[in-house]
């Protein structure tokens, strides 16, 4: 952040000693930063860890992820590691950092790994940079690790790289937090290298991610993206410590640009020359222009020029600044040196002037005074000047105020008053000052002009009551014509100068209120999530900051249509819309006062971004005909709507982030339904019509055993066909929140039962156990569908685990449920496959690296369970191979009594 110590100068800057201050009360931060997973974050971290443990500091570790990787399990030992905390979800239990652990056992320093991880719903914090930030505010160093992908600034340029959106992020705020940032960098090739000898993933991960992720361009790119974010954090460190410590820069260990620009049209120009300058140097730049007491004597096309050519730096990528001064060049000067700029870009000198016979051009005296500093003088072109708006703006002469006439005439007869009471105690020369007090008076409350009209009628009062002789405008003493002479002068001064500073003033107050509604807009559309909020708060604004009618248009369609307006309105003529789609279409204002189809009722403007326009704004007022805004409103009214282009550009982002994630999801399940339906559609019907072709050619010449088996096949493959597509209709039902169970109370006993019937055929080659108590209670659920998520998981048993194995079955009742377990003696379930084994069309590879089933079975029993009121969970056995799923189904309150049932 820009430092402007201006009244201080050769002291530290506050700002910077309150962040040193803030930074020794809380813990140390460093950040092991890298360009992708598997360049060393951890074992760097561990390894540094080590370092501080071996110089006696109490180090413990918070967190660390291995991921297997046995090079960095051995870095683990001599390590007090705090046990992690178990938070059941969604009957599963899992396994977080134990926050509370820490802040009890205070160590100097915490290894916390993998800053961007999201805990699990019911921690204490959302995220792990959240639980970092409490222990650094409890005095307690942290030592974490990031990947330059989880920074959330850059998240957008990431996923433009590698083409994968990244969910977990960071702000950039914590980063800003850090004391430390070592980046922890492997070149391209060696990192490819770590992933083919298996140091970074298994295998077949290894090989889907070389060829989409770990790329030598992305590589490339993510590389430089960590050196330059940790290049930008060194730069402001940099700043930081000269700022504390009252050092002049430029300290030239980076680039930094600043333009200087005025009320010049070839300002523009300028300013372009920065921007391009900064693009070479990879620089952040600024423009900065100087308010001086001459400021307020512009007029409203150079106070524009002023607006436009800051705004033009905006959207070129710097950073607009206006500070007060006294001297263009010095204060040029103090707020360089403050913030270590070592470029400063200002326009040629024009012609010689006047003043230019006593005093020095502002760019030769910036050139005298900047020391180390390089100046770039730019003759600059005042014909590339910035776009002009194309919107004439109304009148601002300054009314006729009798009132203020009056009053300054009462000022000078209440000085005249005083006068002739003092005229008998005084000398005539000493009444002047009377008058002058009445002058001033006029000048502090209503401006110059009544201040130069109580001036000349105070003279002549004085003039006429008390110069001889008296009661005449004759003057007959010459020492009475030179005091009546210095008397004007000194009046005509002290009000000019007392205008000027009043002028000042409510030009401040002004500037002040604008501001403020301006900071409570932009917070209002900070906080707003959806279109309709940013428009309605928009449009309010607009209306009560301008004394306009607003109505706000956006695209739709291939056209653009009214979406908000305040008060509201939604109806438009045809020059209306005419002037609204031009100025939509040509990001340039139309309609009334304006340069193009000024005969329309409204006034058009764009609202533009970086990029493009987003919509279009249209003004109206009561007044039929003429210009709607003053320069001034025309100003306020670019702020605004900047303000509100950005706050509908970022919900749109985020509408069409929302919309691709869909299509994505949409894309992956047709693409998983044509797998399921090529394989899983087509083998059935490829077995009925082999067997049934093999019956109709040979059936005469064949033995009737061989009979029997081909239509045991064709019913086999009929029955397995008919269950894949009845699977895709309760997938369809569930989807789409068709599904209305039909409720009645049973006993899961008779249930279990039907559905080992039904499964005889598929369990044949298995086992089957079942140990369900006779008095287990009744529950409230749909058979039909009860009996489909038993018998899915039956026969999702029979694919998975060895013939001869036993499947079990297992029912009991805890104190509010009633549980029910199909188990089976088969591989299990890979422990990154738990959470994911009940979404549509995901399958669990077999050993023999074949898909097996449809990836519908568990997703449709999930989706008959909850519909029933309960919850179904997958695990793994203890102490055995296997697979264990559990149906926890809620007990009826109203079971009726057996004498009831009689």
């Amino acid at each position: 952040m820009p430092d402007d110590n201006r009244d201080q100068a050769g002291r530290p800057s506050p700002d910077a000693l309150l962040e040193k201050a803030r930074a020794e009360m809380r813990g140390r931060l460093k950040i092991f930063l890298g360009a992708a997973p598997g360049v060393g974050k951890t074992y760097e971290m561990l390894v540094s860890g080590r370092a501080k443990l071996a110089d006696d500091l109490d180090v413990v570790i918070g967190v660390v992820e291995t991921h297997g990787r046995k090079e960095t399990e051995a870095l683990l030992a001599g390590f007090e590691i705090i046990p992690r905390v178990k938070i059941d979800y969604k009957g599963r239990p899992l396994e977080e950092m134990d926050l509370d652990g820490i802040l009890a056992r205070r160590p100097d320093l915490v290894l916390v790994d993998e800053l961007a991880h999201t805990n699990v719903e019911g921690s204490r914090h959302p995220k792990r940079y959240l639980d970092v930030k409490e222990l650094l505010d409890r005095g307690i160093d942290v030592y974490t690790t990031l990947n330059i992908q989880h920074v959330e600034s850059l998240n957008d340029v990431v996923s433009q790289i590698t083409r994968i959106r990244v969910r977990e992020t960071v702000p950039d705020s914590i980063i800003d937090l850090a004391d430390d940032v070592e980046i922890i960098d492997l070149t391209p090739d060696d990192l490819i290298k770590r992933l083919h000898d298996g140091k970074v993933y298994v295998p077949r991960t290894a090989e889907r991610a070389l060829a989409n992720y770990f790329t030598p361009g992305n590589l490339t790119a993510l590389r430089e993206l960590a050196l330059r974010k940790t290049a930008q954090r060194v730069d402001d460190q940099l700043l930081t410590h000269m700022q504390a410590h009252a050092i002049s820069g430029p300290w030239a260990a980076g680039e930094r640009i600043l333009v200087s620009i005025d009320h010049h049209p070839r300002c523009a120009s300028l300013v372009r020359y920065a921007a391009r300058m900064a693009s070479r140097l990879r620089a952040p730049w600024a423009a900065v222009y100087v308010e001086t007491s001459r400021s307020v004597n512009l007029t409203e096309a150079e106070r524009d020029t002023v607006a436009a050519t800051l705004r033009l730096a905006e959207q070129l990528g710097g950073e607009a600044i206006t500070i007060p001064g006294r001297e263009v060049a010095e204060e040029l000067v103090r707020h360089a040196t403050a913030n270590n700029v070592t470029h400063i870009v200002i326009g040629a000198p024009k012609m010689a002037t006047w003043r230019d016979w006593w005093s020095r051009s502002i760019t030769d005296e910036l050139i005298r005074k900047t020391g180390e500093i390089s100046v770039h003088v730019i003759s600059g072109n005042e014909k590339d000047g910035t776009t002009a708006r194309g919107i004439r703006a109304a009148a601002t002469a300054p009314e006729f105020d009798f009132r203020a006439y009056l009053l300054a005439t009462i000022y000078v007869v209440i000085a005249l008053g005083v006068s002739i009471v003092l005229d008998q105690v005084l000398d005539v020369r000493n009444l002047a000052l009377v008058f002058l007090m009445a002058v001033l008076t006029s000048a502090v409350l209503h401006g110059l002009r009544p201040a130069l009209y109580s001036c000349i009628l105070g003279a002549l009062s004085f003039n006429f009551f008390f110069l001889p002789p008296r009661y005449t405008l004759t003057i007959s003493d010459p020492e009475s014509v030179l005091a009546l002479f210095f008397f004007l002068g000194v009046a005509i001064i002290a009000s000019n100068l007392t205008a000027t500073v009043q002028r000042q003033a409510a030009a401040a107050r002004q500037r002040a209120r604008t501001t403020e509604d301006l900071y409570l807009f932009s917070k209002k559309l900070a906080g707003t999530g959806t279109l309709d909020d940013v428009l309605w708060a928009t449009a309010f604004q607009l209306a009560s900051m301008l004394k306009v009618r607003v109505v706000l248009l956006l695209p739709e369609e291939g056209t653009i249509a009214v979406k908000a307006g305040y008060p509201p309105d939604d109806t438009l003529d045809d020059a209306d819309i005419a002037a609204a789609r031009w100025a939509w279409e040509h990001n340039h204002a139309a309609g009334r006062g304006a340069d193009t189809l000024p005969g329309a009722k409204r006034l058009y403007v764009p609202l533009r971004t970086g990029r493009t326009a987003v919509g279009v704004i249209g003004l109206d007022s009561d007044r039929r005909d003429g210009p709607l805004l003053t320069p001034e409103q025309q100003r306020l009214l670019d702020a605004l709507a900047d303000q509100a282009a950005l706050a509908i550009e970022r919900v749109q982002l985020v509408a069409d982030v929302d919309r691709a994630r869909l299509a994505a999801e949409a894309d992956r399940l047709r693409s998983a339904l044509l797998t399921s339906i090529s394989h899983d559609l087509k083998t059935p019907l490829a077995a009925i019509l082999g067997a049934a072709g093999t019956l109709r050619d040979y059936f005469a010449s064949m033995p009737e055993e061989d009979r029997a088996d081909l239509l045991s096949t064709v019913v086999d493959e009929s029955e397995r066909l008919n269950r894949f597509i009845a699977n895709l209709l309760d997938m369809t039902k569930i989807e789409s929140g068709a599904m209305e169970p039909n409720f009645a109370l049973h006993y899961a006993g008779d249930i279990v039962g039907s559905a080992l019937r039904r499964a005889a055929k598929i369990l044949e080659r298995h086992k089957t156990e079942t140990s369900i108590p006779a008095d287990l209670p009744m529950v409230r659920v749909d058979p039909v569908l009860f009996e489909q998520v038993i018998f899915n998981l039956l026969d999702n048993a029979a694919k998975y685990a060895p013939e001869g194995s036993v499947v079990h079955i297992e029912g009991w009742a805890d104190a509010d449920n009633v549980v029910l377990q199909v188990s089976d003696e088969g591989p299990g379930i890979p422990p990154a496959d738990l959470t994911r084994v009940f979404d549509t069309f995901y399958r669990v590879r077999k050993g023999d690296q074949v898909r097996a089933g449809t990836g519908l079975g568990l997703s449709i029993c999930r989706g008959f369970v909850e519909a029933m009121g309960g919850t179904i969970t997958a695990a793994n056995r203890k102490g055995r191979p296997g697979a264990v799923f559990t149906i926890r189904l809620p007990k009826p309150n109203d079971i009726p009594k057996l004498d009831e049932l009689r």
